[in-house]
Parts: structure tokens; sequence; C-alpha cells
């Protein structure tokens, strides 16, 4: 068993932790977040990108993880960014929490994405469907309040 966590901070009220679990290469992995300071009832972007750098904040952290260069798209979505991992849903009081199983984003292998850094993004990912280049690329999920870099952990 492999564990990863990301701690999320930023220039605004947004933060929280995310939790990475995965068994084995082949088994898919859990992913266990929960975020704060968001708008209520709002979808928020979730993503992990490229880079383990936030020396300028998280525009440092660069595109989504993409080693396959795929389109973007939405989570169940066979053709997609490794790192695509659509929104997270805030209740009333700007809370996000929750857990998804993704079967494209490993812990083990030659496509970690311990180093990364997990973005939350200002808007609402399309999920690739909003009909144009922009979509294809980053979902239109806007600016990026918080972010934090995977760290492998006991």
């Amino acid at each position: 068993m492999v564990k990863a966590v990301c701690v999320l901070r930023g220039d605004e009220n947004v933060g929280g932790t995310v939790m990475f679990e995965q068994a084995s290469e082949n088994e898919p992995t859990k992913i266990t977040y929960n975020i704060t300071g968001n708008a209520p009832n709002a979808q928020r972007g979730f993503h992990i990108h490229t880079f383990g750098d936030n020396t300028n904040g998280c525009t440092s952290a660069g595109p989504h993880f993409n080693p396959f260069n795929k389109q973007h798209g939405a989570p169940d979505d066979e053709a997609r960014h490794v790192g695509d991992m659509g929104n997270v849903e805030t209740d009333g009081n700007g809370v996000a929490s929750g857990t998804i199983t993704d079967k494209h984003i490993k812990l083990i292998g030659p496509h970690s994405v311990i180093g990364r850094t997990v973005v939350i993004h200002a808007g609402t990912d399309d999920l690739g469907k909003g009909g144009h280049e922009q979509s294809l690329q980053t979902g239109n999920a806007g600016g990026r309040p918080a972010c934090g870099v995977i760290g492998i952990c006991t």
C-alpha cells in the first residue's frame, strides 16, 4: 500500500487536504478530499498538474498532468488527461468533501503523481464538453486559488 498526501494552500481562503492510497500498480487509487473556503453550493475544477513547483504560486504547477497526450475530459472518460479529476461540489458552507476512486491516477509506476501538484480551480470544469479548443485543453476551470504538492506519507 502506497499513501500520499497533499495540503492545499493559496492566496485566498481556500485550503484543505487530499489523501491518496493505492494498493498496487494495477489497482485504482482512492482519493479522499476535504476542501474549505470555496463559494457555497458550487462546483470547482479539481486537477493534478504536471509540476510539483509552487515557487510563483499555483501557476508554476504547469498544465494538467497528461503523460499520454490526450484531450481534456471527464473523470469517467477513457480518453482524458491523467490529472482530470472533474469537479468537487461544495455544500452551503463552501466545504467539499468526499472520496473518489480513479483507475488512471497512479502512485506506483512510471506515471506516478507523487511530486506533482493538486490544484483547486476558481470555476467549474466543463469536462471537455464546452465545444471549443480551450475546453479540450483545460476545461475552462478558471484561476487557481489553492494548490499543493503531493508527497508520500505513512
